[in-house]
């Protein structure tokens, strides 16, 4: 994330969609955000696994990069929610990432605008992402743009050993 000092970005940024030539671009950026945000756990995530998720059969992701100069300076990889409470989908952001060069020209915030306008134009009514409470430059770029923090709520998770035996114990004999 970025710790955002001007909203003025020197060249103006082209923000498009992923295309299949951009999963290797994508697979570095996301490896170079979790080295970044120390995030607690190793990337196991392969390109052709982002491959799979933006362009497979069933796509269950779709990503914008942001180009500075004809080359890439950031991502954002997103995908659909809903909620039952405003009977509306949303949008989930779950990675947002500007390389360290291009920080602090206001990237960041054309990058998650432009995920807002999406968000409007498709009508959802949120949109959303978690942030490891350890990255304070994330927080801080946050909340200036107004975004809140949920208090109400805990990020809950199944995963590996613990996911299959739940599984496993609720299958249908």
């Amino acid at each position: 994330m970025e710790d955002l000092k001007s909203p003025e970005i020197s060249t103006k940024p082209l923000i498009r969609p992923a295309e299949p030539g951009d999963v290797d671009v994508l697979h570095r950026f996301v490896v170079e955000l979790a080295e970044v945000e120390e995030f607690p756990g190793e990337v196991t995530a392969r390109p052709q696994d982002l491959a799979e998720a933006l362009f497979g059969p069933r796509p269950v992701a779709e990503a914008v990069v942001a180009m500075v100069e004809g080359e890439p300076a950031g991502f954002a990889l997103f995908y659909p929610t809903y909620s039952t409470i405003v009977g509306r989908p949303g949008i989930h952001l779950d990675d947002l990432y500007v390389r360290p060069e291009h920080r602090g020209g206001g990237l960041g915030r054309a990058l998650l605008g432009h995920l807002a306008r999406l968000a409007a134009e498709r009508g959802c009514g949120r949109l959303e992402w978690w942030v490891l409470r350890t990255n304070d430059p994330a927080l801080r770029f946050y909340r200036r743009l107004r975004a809140r923090a949920l208090d109400e709520i805990e990020v809950m998770r199944l995963d590996g050993e613990v996911l299959h035996d739940l599984a496993a114990a609720t299958r249908p004999h």
